[in-house]
């Protein structure tokens, strides 16, 4: 893990996994189709396709899932595996080093095996070259010593389906987007969505909560499932300390305050954020590297991370001189209204 990925994981609103939550979302993880909640057209396809699959007696084509982190790539790899009754191998892009660490994984997988690979842009193009026959002609092809005597030795594979996940599909090479017979987008979730989300997570862990409880924390929680389903287990504990478990809206209300997320689901960074171009540079446009400058955060964190919602909820928007604070953001922040001469038309 990247130290910029450590310094990521302090923040409650953000949306990657932490290791201490593993075992937490295994827990909630839906386990078919029909428990999935949300993105209704990936479902629909999917469905689709693995019912055509399984008449055929075949493994479903390669799948490529892209979107925001905590939106549900992991789990639907694991409900096709479900679905399609086989096994599901996990690895990640960053961890085939070697080609031999690909071989390896390969050579085990039995017939319809589902092989999903997180993070599947951070793949070096050595790893990429040995994937294509892979994926196509399920076959590996292995280099046998070195120099003029070298020789490639193929071997045959089971058929198997690679599911891919990513939240930067611009950085995967186009020949290994284009194996891919299935790319899906997930979007962030509504909010009506979220709460039957909580409301399902709440039964699970059998928590007593009321339902304009959930709805308050599906307001906070950046149409985002996993940052939905760690504020339920932040406020299971506060109303475990201080309302002998039972989540009512001044519980919730308390908890979230505490937890310093605001009711858009901001947190304290995403509001430095946007405080800093409205008093420091007049509302913008500010560059981005301007403002990982003043803020202290790196542009890589601020682009990845805080950007994408600030501009899904219309807090935010990218020009093409810079980033710039929106009247929505000064009503929110209680700020007067920017000057006329920084809006564009």
């Amino acid at each position: 893990m990247t130290d910029e990925n450590q310094g990521k994981t302090k923040r409650i609103a953000d949306p990657e996994e932490k290791k201490e939550e593993a075992a937490f979302d295994i827990t909630l993880r839906p386990k078919k189709l029909a428990e999935f909640i949300g993105q209704e057209k990936i479902k629909e396809n999917l469905q689709i396709f693995m019912q055509a699959a399984k008449g055929r007696k075949e493994p479903i084509e390669h799948v490529l899932l892209y979107g925001p982190p905590g939106l549900g790539k992991t789990t639907l790899a694991h409900i096709i595996a479900n679905e399609m009754g086989v096994n599901v191998r996990i690895t990640s892009g960053p961890a085939l080093e070697r080609s031999g660490d690909l071989a390896a994984i390969l050579t085990n997988l039995e017939d319809g095996d589902i092989l999903f690979i997180d993070e599947i842009h951070r793949l070096n193009k050595v790893i990429e070259e040995i994937l294509y026959p892979a994926m196509e002609d399920y076959a590996l092809d292995i280099v046998i010593g070195k120099g003029p005597s070298a020789r490639t030795l193929r071997l045959d594979l089971p058929k198997f389906t690679i599911v891919g996940a990513t939240t930067k599909i611009s950085l995967l090479s186009a020949p290994l987007r284009d194996r891919f017979g299935n790319i899906y987008h997930l979007n962030f979730y509504e909010d009506n969505e979220i709460g039957k989300i909580i409301n399902r997570s709440a039964k699970i862990l059998e928590i007593q909560m009321k339902d304009s409880s959930a709805d308050q924390i599906a307001g906070r929680a950046r149409k985002t499932p996993r940052l939905a389903n760690r504020l339920l287990k932040r406020v299971r504990d506060f109303a475990q300390v201080k309302a002998d478990g039972k989540i009512d809206d001044e519980i919730t209300k308390q908890a979230l305050t505490m937890l310093d997320i605001d009711e858009f689901g901001l947190d304290e960074i995403d509001r430095k954020i946007l405080e800093t171009i409205i008093t420091k540079f007049s509302g913008g446009p500010v560059g981005l590297n301007t403002i990982a400058a003043a803020t202290g955060e790196e542009m890589a964190t601020i682009e990845d991370v805080y950007e994408p919602f600030l501009i899904q909820i219309g807090f935010l928007k990218r020009t093409p001189k810079g980033r710039m604070a929106t009247e929505h953001a000064y009503k929110h922040l209680g700020l007067d209204d920017g000057p006329n001469n920084n809006k564009l038309l």
